[in-house]
């Protein structure tokens, strides 16, 4: 083994640390549990207000079909 062969795999392999390390921030953004984790239980439902928006889920995706919110908000 060369002593270029050995940088090039050891550069990639800190390049591939560091990308894992950076990208926590997302992944826990994105996949984590929520901040409020008891809001599921003790919360309102989600709902679809009358603009489409949604109401009272923390989380980026939502769940299909739910019902209307009933203020009308």
């Amino acid at each position: 083994m060369k002593l270029a062969d050995f940088a090039k795999g050891a550069a990639t392999f800190l390049v591939a640390i560091a990308a894992g390390f950076l990208s926590t921030s997302y992944v826990d953004r994105y996949f984590g549990e929520p901040k409020l984790s008891k809001w599921a239980t003790s919360g309102p439902s989600a709902c679809v207000s009358a603009d489409w928006s949604w109401k009272n889920w923390p989380w980026p995706n939502v769940p299909a079909l739910s019902p209307k919110c009933k203020d009308g908000n």
